[in-house]
């Protein structure tokens, strides 16, 4: 209870306010937050989970190009006339190297073409009868105490061995270090058979910018780091490791601030068995899409409260004007001044109010005027009264003296064979003769034909060959009946506003048809046309709600054809500057039945 009457002294736009607070501002706010908080969390994981696959995608392409060299060496390892060939002892290097052209060349130069990873292939051998060159090479002293070979030598039977070394072509020079990867294994097919007689390693070397673009494939901001079963760094795109001359442990490295690790393990596989691969990537890269959802979200929520402040506000101010306005209006009539509210009717309660208010004030003032007005008001009435008769008998009386002026002016043309202006006085009084006759608003189309074609021979009469004109007209319609002077005002704009300001003159084409109880009357001249801001205006009479006032023209026309038949009347306009103007004015109307009255007809 004392809510409500707390409630009650609170102004509305406050109310409004405080309900805007708590139905509209909170409720928004705290979608958004909670919004965010699940879109980003989506989001973040899903990212996490992007860059889980493209880290496991490097892993997965680097295992396939150790899987090729891995092939090849098995391939040579059971090759029956390889290790034939390299098991032999000969009297001479011309037999030797007669057996290197015939199968030994052949094999060891095909491989490296078919496989774009690998980029060196050789064979290491104690046989002192084969030579030291092309894919072959001594078990030296130097050779057996490589990192290479000791790894060798510490794995079991005669399985692949994955190792960090040097390029055959870059011993001793600059910068020289462990640049590249090899699958190493010795070659004990003939020990198997007991006819093995010399130590065979082999060793295939992959292709050093093979394996830097599969490291390099995970397209992101960071770093990989390839880490054997020691945790020691055998590869990374950091430039900032020096993993090829030294070893370099992983947890030793320093890791950029603000970074995650992603891993990635080679479980399962034995010849990696215990390596891994270590993402670094920067923390901008991991939620970048989360920021950018951010901003949308930020963003949203701004244009859901912008949108919503502005509905509110709206609303609210509808409210106050209206009720500051019957409160000012309150206040008149507090101090006699009877005056309505003259705003647009309305259904709610506001507006209710609003029309109580007016009729309530109608009410009083009418009062007022019955009891201390009403005698002078008749009085007034009556005055006005006799003066329109007056009005009325001075037009009636004008006209009459018009027109017998006119036809004395004929006659005196004719007696001097003036026959064509005596010709252009008659259409002139025709003319005049019509549009002041006040009993009859409604002709048919044949007696507004007769006006059009009267004021065309005066126009033609003035122009001479300037103006040509053409009717086309429908025999149906000519019964037609049609509110008088609707079709010759339109003419009428033709002539006057068309071709008049035309050097060349010009032509009017008219046109009525009658289909289906709809009138069409249509205007067309090849004059100065019209600015389409003018087409727009004319258009705008259909749409206006006004009174007619002093105008004329075609104004007049849309403005009487809207009081006789509403929306059913229909007005096409084509214009444009230079380029003449089309009018076609539709209307709906009975072509055999005739009306004199003054009201509208049935179906009209």
């Amino acid at each position: 209870m004392r809510l409500t009457f707390h409630l009650d002294n609170i102004r509305l736009r406050n109310k409004m306010l405080i309900v805007y607070i708590l139905c509209v501002l909170l409720p928004i706010v705290l979608t958004n937050v909670v919004f965010y908080q699940v879109t980003t969390s989506n989001v973040k994981n899903q990212r996490m989970r992007d860059i889980s696959r493209a880290l496991e995608q490097v892993k997965n392409e680097f295992r396939r190009e150790i899987d090729d060299a891995v092939r090849v060496s098995s391939v040579f390892s059971t090759d029956y006339f390889l290790n034939e060939i390299l098991e032999t002892e000969y009297e001479s290097p011309l037999d030797y190297i007669a057996a290197y052209d015939s199968y030994l060349r052949r094999i060891l130069n095909n491989y490296i073409p078919s496989y774009t990873s690998m980029q060196n292939i050789k064979v290491y051998l104690d046989n002192p009868t084969v030579l030291n060159s092309g894919g072959i090479g001594y078990l030296s002293y130097r050779v057996r105490n490589s990192d290479w070979y000791r790894v060798l030598e510490e794995a079991e039977g005669s399985e692949p061995v994955l190792v960090r070394t040097w390029r055959e072509d870059a011993i001793g020079a600059a910068g020289s270090g462990r640049d590249t990867f090899a699958i190493v294994r010795r070659m004990v097919y003939f020990n198997f058979i007991g006819e093995s007689k010399w130590e065979k390693v082999l060793k295939i070397e992959l292709r050093t910018q093979v394996v830097e673009q599969v490291f390099s494939n995970l397209n992101l901001d960071g770093h990989v780091y390839l880490l054997n079963e020691r945790e020691e760094v055998e590869y990374t795109t950091d430039p900032n490791v020096d993993w090829r001359k030294t070893a370099v442990f992983f947890h030793a490295v320093q890791l950029p601030e603000n970074s995650v690790t992603f891993s990635a393990d080679y479980d399962g596989d034995e010849l990696l068995k215990g390596w891994k691969l270590i993402g670094v990537i920067s923390e901008d890269e991991v939620f970048r899409e989360v920021h950018r959802s951010r901003g949308f979200i930020v963003w949203m929520a701004l244009a859901n409260l912008m949108f919503s402040t502005a509905v509110i506000y709206w609303i609210a101010r509808s409210m106050n004007v209206r009720l500051a306005s019957i409160l000012r209006h309150m206040k008149k009539v507090k101090n006699e001044q009877f005056v309505p509210i003259e705003a647009r009717e309305t259904h709610d309660e506001i507006g209710q109010l609003q029309s109580e208010f007016n009729r309530m004030t109608l009410q009083i003032k009418t009062l007022i005027d019955d009891v201390y007005k009403a005698d002078i008001h008749r009085k007034s009435l009556e005055l006005e009264r006799r003066k329109a008769q007056l009005n009325a008998l001075q037009s009636q009386i004008n006209p009459h003296f018009l027109f017998n002026a006119l036809e004395t002016i004929r006659m005196r043309s004719l007696i001097k064979n003036e026959t064509e202006t005596a010709k252009i006085i008659q259409n002139m009084a025709r003319l005049l003769r019509s549009s002041l006759t006040w009993h009859k608003d409604r002709i048919t189309v044949e007696e507004e034909l007769e006006f059009i074609h009267c004021f065309l021979e005066i126009q033609q009469y003035r122009f001479g060959d300037r103006l040509s004109y053409h009717l086309d007209v429908d025999p149906a319609a000519l019964k037609a009946v049609i509110p008088k002077m609707v079709f010759l005002p339109i003419v009428e704009n033709a002539s006057i506003h068309g071709i008049e300001p035309m050097k060349e003159g010009g032509q009017i084409d008219i046109g009525i048809r009658l289909t289906f109880n709809y009138l069409e009357f249509s205007v067309r001249d090849n004059g100065a046309g019209m600015q389409p801001e003018q087409v727009r205006r004319i258009y705008g009479y259909l749409e206006k709600d006004e009174g007619l006032g002093e105008r004329i023209g075609l104004q007049n026309v849309i403005y009487r054809l809207k009081m006789l038949y509403g929306e059913r009347v229909g007005l096409f306009i084509d214009s444009a500057p230079g380029k003449g103007t089309f009018v076609r004015i539709s209307l709906p109307v009975h072509p055999d039945t005739e009306d004199e009255g003054n009201g509208p007809r049935p179906g009209l």
